[in-house]
């Protein structure tokens, strides 16, 4: 799991700058919103890397390497969870949020579900 707290590069009186991603080749940029107790992800992508923002709210972070143990993580706006390829991951929002979704690899338009691996139960409730 890898989870960076993105912080602020400028700041004046008009406002903020916050770069999320740097010298990094994106293919799709997507905004999910979710309701409070909604899932998304539960599954592993075999060639993607995803790079998650938190816009708004906050989830309860579920990622498993093949073979160890689930770790778990609140993580709110302003942070950024990186998800490489084969890392199980699973977000339940905590209330109503809204979630940045940048990928490098096939994960958009008619690619959506080409390298997603969706997983038979929660991933929290995984052991190994």
């Amino acid at each position: 799991m890898n989870v960076v707290r993105k912080k602020p590069v400028f700041r004046d009186a008009r406002g903020v700058i916050t770069d999320i991603l740097e010298r990094t080749n994106v293919d799709s940029v997507t905004i999910l919103s979710s309701k409070k107790g909604a899932v998304r992800g539960n599954h592993y992508h075999k060639r993607t890397t995803q790079y998650a923002y938190v816009l708004e709210g906050k989830f309860k972070l579920y990622t498993q390497e093949e073979g160890k143990k689930v770790e778990r993580k609140i993580v709110k706006r302003g942070d950024l969870v990186i998800t490489p390829p084969l890392e199980r991951h699973a977000f339940v929002a905590l209330e109503d949020s809204l979630l940045l979704a940048c990928c490098n690899g096939p994960r958009a338009g008619e690619d959506y579900e080409v390298d997603t691996f969706h997983l038979d139960k929660l991933i929290s409730s995984r052991t190994k």
